[in-house]
């Protein structure tokens, strides 16, 4: 099977079934997701959204949380993972937001990038999920979902060379509804030790099911 049909049924299936999928993070402004975001990585969005309430009470606004300091923030964020790190950028990240950006999260993944705590990845889930923009933000479960369906070849052994090539075949309307789509296939379904093959909507187009799955059956 070409690639233009896998992309196509993968795309077909989700419109059809699961045409606005949305991120797991609570927030109510910009803001909000953007700490909430730095907070991810390498944490699950669940311990995420236990802390946050707390945290933007104290912190409602980019000026409150530029005001504090990282040893105050850690005592609110202890519980996610890498804290000590986490807590120097949320209070750096809110530092330059109000002394660069007038306190406005910017909708440009270059100028994201710039903030403190804000890589590639963080910079195009911003950009996704407030501006709708066609960025495709490749952390784990995008990177192991694209490669099990056979979205991307086996040579893509980068977060960056997976996203180029998901954003060159996905439509740029869709860009910001398949990273949902790649993550939440990824979290429930696809997952890393155990993937569920046999309840996946995805298997009669899906390379690891193919070689995994009906090889194992057919032997």
């Amino acid at each position: 099977m070409r690639r233009q049909e896998r992309f196509r049924l993968f795309l077909d299936y989700f419109t059809q079934n699961f045409p606005e999928p949305e991120t797991e993070l609570h927030y109510s402004n910009p803001y909000e997701l953007l700490v909430a975001v730095i907070l991810s990585a390498q944490c699950t969005d669940k311990r995420v959204n236990i802390v946050t309430p707390p945290l933007f009470e104290r912190f409602p606004v980019p000026e409150a949380l530029a005001a504090s300091d990282a040893e105050e923030v850690f005592s609110y964020i202890r519980s996610i993972s890498y804290p000590n790190n986490k807590s120097k950028h949320l209070v750096g990240m809110a530092r330059m937001l109000v002394e660069q950006f007038g306190s406005e999260v910017p909708a440009s993944v270059d100028e994201l990038q710039k903030l403190p705590g804000v890589g590639r990845k963080t910079a195009n889930v911003i950009a996704s999920v407030i501006f709708n923009q066609p960025a495709m933000a490749v952390d784990t479960h995008v990177f192991r979902v694209s490669h099990r369906l056979g979205l991307v070849p086996s040579t893509a052994k980068t977060p960056l060379s997976v996203e180029k090539i998901l954003v060159k075949y996905i439509p740029k309307d869709l860009v910001h509804k398949a990273h949902h789509w790649l993550i939440l296939h990824g979290r429930y379904i696809c997952v890393a030790r155990s993937p569920k093959c046999k309840e996946c909507p995805l298997s009669s187009f899906c390379k690891f099911y193919e070689r995994n799955v009906l090889m194992e059956v057919s032997v």
